[in-house]
């Protein structure tokens, strides 16, 4: 029997929300994460605008300083041969053409036609001219202006040898609106970006179209990019294809066009665009592009070289004119068409400018470092002055002293004459270092750093410090001679072996190079000749003190031994340290420290520093006179000699070899009228080479030297210096014919006061006597 329900009471059915109450709570839920969408959006906003801000209101761009040589100057009798011109202007980015065009040059042999660019110097800008330049032999003998402003002394635009690059080694030139040539906007905007003085910095067409197409492939295949993003993705952003990043752009391209007008944002594009790699450096910008690929300023361009930069921009790597000269044949046409289509040029102008070749320079005017080490011995420089940054971010203008064609003849030299020293190779092979400089004025005009001169590691010029051997017994003698009551040229001095012991009982037993004695000659004979025993005498007479205070006046800061043997060049310093101490003998006694650095100014052509010539008079000059001659005397009679199997005979000349123990070390240091140069050459191990000074330094020394035009050395007679005739070996005047008269420069009241008769032949003494008559 069934219980009966209770009755009022019904059974509990499962609960159940209404769909109303489920759609309110979604509506919540998605009112709420649409609210923080949107705080998070507006969040990343902000930090989206602050980023597009600070880049574009502070610094855009860190613009690399640019290192020039010293520019080429053409006037009549100007020293150069016919090579050297045309390798400078090549270097230059001057292409042989018609002459007429800026940057081009034709030549006839030893004549040319230079029409120049121009160029702003930190002393003013230079026009553009017309030259006709005709060379005999290494001499200009004859430069005119054919168009353009007069002028005695024509200077080119100097060869840019390198630059001082930021971390990201991007490089740009900065341009303006007003620096673009006529009709380069157009051309820009036409191809890239045509709606871009209407839209706000996104084309919704161009984005909808690439976003199916990203969509059907499921990956980014396709872009939609106006010009503006274009920038933000450069400027701001990294090369990934997301869809991430390109939200980014989109945001930031839109705040982009909120904050800055249209002008200041094209300006933008055209020095951050990306046209071409140059080795680790990218080029960045139209206006290093213009340099980059035709050697010009972006304002001279034509209508068919400023096509090809437009078209680069879609694939600067693809359409390389210089690696893929059809493909970038092909883009360029296709500008040109869509121009003629968009009516923006003339059919008849179109097929003008698609009949001209790519025109591109063989090779960029805008390199990396050509010289490394001399931009090594530049940057140590310029660090006196400036923050490393500045040099890297401001794109300040450095000027040198470098000179393209003594640099390249030294790298040669260098190059050569190890190869030939050593062909066969070795475990630890020849190395060598040289500088070179203007005898007068102390400016580096070539340093050499190693064997291999691009390689931008070790550099021996300016790192290498090495004993200098007999290179310091000029300094000896120069001390000596500076009292002249004791020393003159024809003192006689001992070559004779000694013994020295020291307080610790050690004992110094010095010996010449050859281990035989010579014993009593004439200082000059000692000095030409190297003798070591000689110069260790003399060093020891005068006082090892007062050698390093001559080393010390002349420049020398690092650490001197105080040992007797400093006097045989226990002395160790770099090849630019002995170009410097050199550098006083080779001027009369003067202080000069090196330049390596005449102007820097800011970009647009500001004087920011100049390197004036500092001198300081500091050894009498009539000492210094008096080694000059005893080094003359070793390049005719003594170890120097071998010089002039490669050099005219009638080039006067000085100089000095040094050797160090077991031939680890080989030196020569000398100089012309014209020029100092200083070569090293040894082991970076430092274990022999079996070179002496003149079997090893001395052949790069003149092999450089044979490819350098140049005036001989022919000292000035300083105040208080007289020349007489004597015999040395006898120590007394003499007469002018006699068969071993020298005619000395003495200082004024040091010469001998006894005088000797002649015993030469008497048909040299009536030749001498028929020569009076007539003078």
């Amino acid at each position: 029997m069934k219980k009966s329900r209770t009755p009022g009471k019904s059974a509990r059915k499962p609960s159940q929300k209404s769909p109303t109450r489920r759609r309110s709570r979604f509506r919540a839920i998605f009112l709420r994460l649409a609210l923080l969408g949107l705080a998070i959006l507006a969040g990343w906003t902000v930090y989206l605008d602050a980023v597009v801000t600070a880049r574009f209101e502070g610094q855009r761009f860190e613009v690399p300083s640019r290192v020039y040589a010293r520019p080429l100057e053409l006037y009549d009798g100007a020293s150069t041969s016919a090579a050297s011109l045309r390798r400078e202007l090549e270097m230059a980015g001057y292409r042989q053409g018609d002459g007429v065009k800026p940057g081009t040059f034709t030549q006839s042999g030893s004549r040319f036609v230079i029409s120049t660019r121009g160029f702003r110097f930190a002393d003013g800008a230079e026009p553009r001219r017309r030259l006709a330049v005709s060379l005999a032999g290494d001499r200009v003998s004859g430069m005119r202006v054919l168009s353009g402003e007069a002028t005695p002394v024509a200077r080119l635009e100097p060869v840019q040898i390198g630059g001082i690059y930021p971390a990201h080694k991007e490089d740009r030139v900065l341009v303006q609106m007003e620096d673009l040539p006529q009709g380069f906007e157009e051309t820009l905007l036409t191809v890239e970006d045509r709606d871009f003085y209407d839209h706000f910095g996104l084309s919704p067409l161009s984005i909808a179209r690439a976003f199916w197409a990203n969509l059907q492939a499921g990956r980014v295949v396709q872009g939609g990019s106006t010009l503006t993003q274009q920038l933000v993705k450069n400027l701001y952003l990294s090369r990934d294809q997301t869809f991430v990043r390109k939200g980014n752009e989109a945001l930031m391209s839109l705040l982009l066009e909120v904050h800055y007008d249209k002008r200041e944002i094209l300006e933008t594009y055209l020095n951050e665009v990306y046209l071409g790699q140059a080795g680790t450096r990218s080029i960045h910008g139209f206006g290093l592009g213009s340099q980059f690929y035709f050697g010009e300023s972006l304002g001279d361009l034509k209508l068919h070289q400023y096509a090809l930069l437009v078209g680069l921009v879609k694939g600067p790597s693809y359409y390389d004119p210089r690696r893929n000269p059809q493909r970038a044949l092909a883009r360029r046409n296709l500008v040109i068409d869509t121009l003629a289509s968009q009516g923006l040029i003339s059919e008849s102008r179109a097929l003008a400018a698609q009949a001209q070749p790519l025109g591109v320079a063989a090779k960029p005017s805008y390199s990396e470092n050509r010289y490394p080490a001399y931009i090594d011995l530049v940057r140590r420089h310029l660090a006196r002055d400036y923050r490393e940054e500045d040099l890297q971010n401001d794109g300040l203008r450095i000027f040198t002293t470098l000179n393209p064609a003594i640099q390249y003849a030294a790298e040669f030299a260098v190059a050569e004459t190890l190869e030939s020293l050593e062909p066969g190779g070795s475990p630890s092979p020849l190395e060598s270092a040289m500088v070179v400089t203007s005898r007068d004025t102390g400016e580096v005009l070539a340093l050499v750093g190693g064997r291999d001169a691009q390689f931008a590691g070790f550099n021996r010029a300016l790192d290498a410090r090495r004993p200098i051997g007999s290179l310091i017994k000029p300094f000896t003698y120069l001390t000596a001679l500076g009292n002249a009551d004791t020393y003159t040229l024809i003192s006689k001095v001992e070559d004779r072996r000694f013994a020295l012991v020291f307080d610790n009982g050690q004992r110094w037993e010095p010996d010449n190079y050859d281990g035989q004695e010579h014993g009593m000659v004439p200082l000059h004979q000692a000095l030409s000749h190297s003798y070591n025993l000689a110069a260790v005498r003399v060093g020891l007479d005068v006082g090892v003190g007062a050698v390093t205070e001559t080393l010390q006046r002349l420049g020398v800061t690092s650490p001197v031994s105080g040992y007797p043997s400093m006097l045989l060049g226990a002395v160790s310093m770099t090849p630019v340290g002995v170009a410097s101490l050199y550098q006083g003998l080779a001027t009369s006694g003067f202080n000069m420290p090196l330049r390596s650095i005449r102007d820097v100014t800011t970009a647009d052509g500001q004087s920011l520093s100049r390197y004036s010539l500092a001198v300081d008079q500091v050894v009498d000059p009539a000492a210094v006179h008096l080694v000059q001659y005893a080094m003359q005397e070793t390049m005719r009679e003594g170890t120097g000699r071998s010089a002039y199997r490669s050099l005219p005979g009638d080039l006067g000349l000085a100089g000095k070899t040094g050797t160090t123990d077991d031939g680890r070390d080989s030196w020569f240091a000398g100089f012309s009228g014209d020029v100092l140069a200083v070569a090293w050459v040894g082991r970076d191990d430092n274990t022999s080479t079996s070179l002496t000074g003149a079997t090893g330094a001395l052949p790069v020394w003149s092999r450089f030297m044979a490819a350098v035009p140049q005036h001989g050395f022919s000292p000035v007679v300083p105040d208080g210096v007289q020349y007489h005739w004597v015999n040395a070996d006898q120590g007394a005047l003499t007469d002018e014919h006699c068969d071993n008269a020298r005619f000395m420069p003495f200082i004024a009241g040091s010469e001998p006061r006894d005088r000797v008769g002649c015993s030469g032949n008497m048909s040299k003494r009536l030749k001498g006597w028929f020569e009076g008559l007539f003078q």
